[in-house]
C-alpha cells in the first residue's frame, strides 16, 4: 500500500489511465478484426469503408498516446497491403473470366 499522498494520488490516476488505454485499445481491436472479417468474406467495397475507420482508431490511439505513432502507421500499411492483395486477386479473377 502507498504511504505518502502523492503514491496514493500516483497509484489512482494510474487505474483510471490503465482503464482508459484498455478501453481505447478494445476499439482498435474491434475495428481492425470488422475490417479483417470483411476481408474474409471478400466484401471490398466494405472491406475500404472499414478500413478508413481502422485507421482512423489506430491514429487517434496514437494521438492519445496508446500506441506509438510508428506502431499505428505500420499496422495501418499492413491493412492496406491485405487489401490491395485481395482487390488484385479478385481482379485477376474478373480478367480470367473475361
Amino acid at each position: 500500500m502507498s504511504i505518502n499522498r502523492s503514491a496514493i494520488k500516483r497509484a489512482r490516476t494510474s487505474k483510471e489511465r490503465q482503464m482508459q488505454n484498455a478501453a481505447v485499445k478494445s476499439q482498435v481491436k474491434t475495428a481492425v478484426k470488422k475490417y479483417e472479417t470483411s476481408l474474409k468474406e471478400e466484401d471490398l467495397t466494405r472491406a475500404s469503408e472499414l478500413l478508413k475507420e481502422a485507421g482512423s482508431a489506430l491514429d487517434k490511439a496514437a494521438q492519445k498516446g496508446v500506441i506509438h505513432r510508428s506502431q499505428a502507421n505500420r499496422r495501418k500499411s499492413r491493412l492496406t497491403r491485405k487489401l490491395n492483395a485481395m482487390s488484385e486477386k479478385a481482379e485477376s479473377k474478373e480478367e480470367g473470366l473475361a
